[in-house]
């Protein structure tokens, strides 16, 4: 197996001398091709102005003041007038100006830079501690390097949730730890469908997609004897084997690398894949987004397969991407037949999250009509 081992390089002039860095970006956007130093005295119009126009601000100041600074330039961005949503296909129309918006955000305030020790040390006045965060998201480093304040903000934020942990209440209150760039099981509602629906067998199921390995620890709580949790991002089967191991199901659950399926079949198998239909726009939003519903029609497609007898497939989905106008009804059920399934049951819950409920938010009309379903599917008798 071969690897691109090329690393980006952030190149500026500071002082009259030029000087390089790594530059670091989970979402893989390209290093600013302009940059400027920046310090305590840099206005938020003229930060804004400058991010605006593509330039990259390297902080030299006081850390907390970037931090503001950082506010003051979203609050700018607030205030800029939005443009006006056609009556057409105003759901979709919605969901692509938020999109678009959240891009153009994410571009611009993602221009106030904050260097990096090799060690992650940030040699700066009253700043934090991120070493051990950069550490779990980037890995070891020998040399400088360069990350926007927004995303280190975000593996801060990251680190403090894994070290906490989110409680659930279907295992008892115990707490699932997400690691950076693995999916936080903070909805609740999907683990409801999961931890009711009746178990067709306790011998052994499939986990597809296991993410924290949330789903696989409420299987096993359940009894089931044995389940075999698959994924294929190397963040989330370290996470999930660490939760795994700290809830105490080590010897019910295995966690392995797989596409989607492992081999064989089992009377269950589980999937909580990526409820949009679109193109993510970083890696963290893989767990959300799902180009062509490629890993929806993948679980569907070899579902049959990995069924055994009498087993189920248990599709946990939101119809969040049906309100949008991205993906109909009649296309999951075309799926669903094609996969030579049927449909046996179909449990509904209405989601619990604050955006449901608030009327502010640009896609509040798809958000308070959305349902999370769990799908129990059978082969049909000539798919088996």
């Amino acid at each position: 197996m071969t690897s691109d081992t090329t690393v980006a390089q952030l190149v500026w002039t500071e002082d009259g001398v030029t000087r390089q860095a790594q530059w670091r970006s989970e979402a893989g956007n390209p290093a600013p091709r302009r940059v400027t130093i920046a310090d305590d005295r840099t206005t938020a119009d003229a930060a804004y102005r400058l991010a605006c126009e593509g330039v990259g601000l390297l902080w030299r100041g006081d850390f907390q003041n970037a931090r503001q600074l950082l506010q003051a330039m979203a609050r700018r961005i607030e205030r800029k007038p939005r443009k006006p949503r056609k009556p057409a296909d105003a759901a979709l129309d919605a969901f692509n100006l938020h999109r678009q918006a959240q891009a153009q955000r994410a571009r611009t305030l993602g221009m106030l830079l904050i260097p990096l020790e090799p060690d992650y040390t940030i040699a700066l006045r009253r700043a934090p501690d991120a070493r051990e965060a950069c550490l779990e998201a980037y890995g070891a480093a020998d040399a400088p390097s360069i990350v926007s304040l927004r995303e280190l903000q975000g593996l801060i934020g990251a680190h403090e949730w894994r070290k906490k942990g989110v409680e659930i209440r279907v295992l008892d209150g115990a707490r699932i730890h997400p690691h950076y760039g693995v999916f936080s099981p903070v909805r609740g509602e999907y683990l409801e469908l999961v931890a009711r629906a009746p178990l067709p067998a306790n011998s052994l199921a499939f986990d597809i997609g296991t993410g924290t390995g949330v789903l696989a620890a409420v299987l096993a709580k359940r009894g089931v004897k044995r389940v075999v949790a698959t994924d294929s991002d190397a963040r989330a089967l370290a996470c999930a084997r660490e939760n795994i191991v700290r809830l105490g199901y080590a010897a019910q659950i295995e966690v392995v690398q797989a596409d989607l399926f492992p081999a064989g079949r089992a009377p269950l198998v589980v999937c909580n894949p990526p409820w949009l239909p679109a193109r993510p726009s970083s890696p963290v939003e893989r767990a959300i987004y799902d180009p062509d519903s490629q890993m929806l029609r993948g679980f569907l497609a070899g579902l049959a397969a990995h069924l055994e007898p009498g087993g189920e497939g248990w599709l946990i989905l939101s119809d969040f991407a049906e309100h949008l106008g991205l993906r109909a009804r009649e296309a999951l059920v075309a799926m669903i037949e094609a996969g030579g399934l049927e449909v046996l049951r179909r449990d509904d819950i209405k989601p619990l999250h604050p955006k449901a409920t608030d009327a502010t938010d640009p896609l509040y009309r798809a958000r308070s009509a959305e349902v999370t379903s769990l799908w129990r599917l059978v082969a049909r008798k000539t798919a088996q």
